[in-house]
C-alpha cells in the first residue's frame, strides 16, 4: 500500500503545492519553451498519479499481500481520487472543448460578416472598422487573424509586422491546444487542488513564445513597441491575442530576449528543465510498475 499512498501524495503535491512554487520561480520564463514543457509534464504527472492510484492497489489485493480490512482507508482514498479525476477530466474536456469551439465559430462568422478580407497570403486576415487598437487570432481549421483599423492607423510597418508574426506564431504552433489542455486539467481538478497561478503562468509563457517569433521577424524594439501599443486591448473568448494587461505586457517586454538565467546559460537551464520534465512523468509510471511487479512475484 506504500506505492498507492505514494501516488496519492504525488498527485496532491503536483496539483497544488508544486505549481504554486513553480510559478514563483519567474526566472524560468527566460527559457519559455522548456518552462512550458516542464509545466506540461507537471500536469501530466499529476493526472497519471491520480488515475493510477486505484489500479495500483489491485495487485496487492489480488495477490493477497494485504487485507482490505487493514488497508481500506488508503484504498478508499485512492479509489475516490482516481474516479473523481477520471470523471471530471471527461466532463471538463467535453465542456471546455464545446464552449471554446462554439465561441470561436460564432466570432469567426461575425468577423467574416463585418470585416474586410485580406488578399493572397493574407486571405485569413480580417480588418474591422474600429478605432480601438487590437489584434488577435481565432484558431481552428478556418483560422483568422483579426485587426482593427485603429491598429493599422497607430502602428508603423515594422510594428505591424511584429503583431502579425505574433498572431501567426500562435496559429502555426497551435498554442490554443496547449492552453486548452491546461484549462481542461485545471477545471478537472477539485477546487481545493486548483492553482490559478499555474494557469496564468502558462498563458504568459505561450505569449512569450509568440513574442520571440515576432522578435525574429521584426526585432526586439519593434516587438516591444507593438506590445505596448496593444496593451489593454480587448480579446474575445477563445482567441489568442497580443493584447494583454499592462502588468503582463511589462513582464513580456522584459522577456523578449535572454541569454542567462541565474548566472547560467539559458541552454543549460533549459536542458535541466527538459530532464526534470522527463523525470516527473517517469515517477508515477515507475511507482505503478513497482505495484505490477509485486503481483508477478506472488
Amino acid at each position: 500500500m506504500l506505492v498507492v499512498a505514494g501516488l496519492v501524495v504525488l498527485a496532491v503535491l503536483l496539483s497544488f503545492p508544486v505549481p504554486r512554487a513553480l510559478a514563483r520561480v519567474t526566472s524560468l520564463r527566460r527559457a519559455p519553451r522548456a518552462a512550458l514543457v516542464l509545466w506540461q509534464s507537471t500536469a501530466v504527472a499529476a493526472v497519471l498519479a491520480a488515475l493510477l492510484a486505484a489500479p495500483a492497489a489491485l495487485p496487492a489485493l489480488l495477490g493477497r499481500q494485504v487485507r482490505l480490512s487493514e488497508s481500506w482507508p488508503t484504498v478508499t482514498v485512492a479509489a475516490l481520487l482516481s474516479a473523481v479525476v477520471a470523471v471530471r477530466l471527461l466532463l471538463s474536456g467535453d465542456r471546455v472543448g464545446r464552449n471554446l469551439r462554439a465561441a470561436r465559430r460564432r466570432h469567426r462568422d461575425l468577423v467574416d460578416l463585418l470585416g474586410t478580407p485580406g488578399e493572397g497570403a493574407d486571405r485569413h486576415m480580417r480588418v474591422l472598422e474600429h478605432t480601438t487598437p487590437t489584434a488577435y487570432c481565432v484558431p481552428g481549421v478556418r483560422r483568422r487573424v483579426v485587426l482593427t483599423q485603429g491598429t493599422l492607423d497607430r502602428l508603423g510597418p515594422d510594428e505591424l509586422t511584429a503583431v502579425l508574426a505574433h498572431e501567426r506564431a500562435h496559429l502555426a504552433a497551435r498554442h490554443d491546444l496547449v492552453m486548452e489542455f491546461f484549462t481542461v486539467v485545471h477545471e478537472a481538478m477539485p477546487p481545493w487542488l486548483r492553482s490559478e497561478a499555474a494557469l496564468r503562468e502558462v498563458h504568459l509563457l505561450i505569449e512569450v513564445l509568440a513574442d520571440r517569433a515576432a522578435v525574429r521577424r521584426a526585432g526586439a524594439v519593434n516587438t516591444g513597441r507593438a506590445i505596448v501599443a496593444m496593451a489593454g486591448g480587448p480579446k474575445p473568448i477563445g482567441a489568442m491575442a497580443m493584447a494583454d494587461s499592462t502588468r503582463v505586457a511589462s513582464a513580456r517586454i522584459q522577456l523578449l530576449d535572454a541569454t542567462r538565467i541565474a548566472g547560467l546559460p539559458v541552454g543549460v537551464v533549459a536542458a535541466t528543465m527538459y530532464a526534470a520534465s522527463a523525470l516527473l512523468v517517469a515517477v508515477p509510471l515507475a511507482l505503478y510498475g513497482v505495484a505490477i511487479a509485486e503481483l508477478s512475484l506472488v
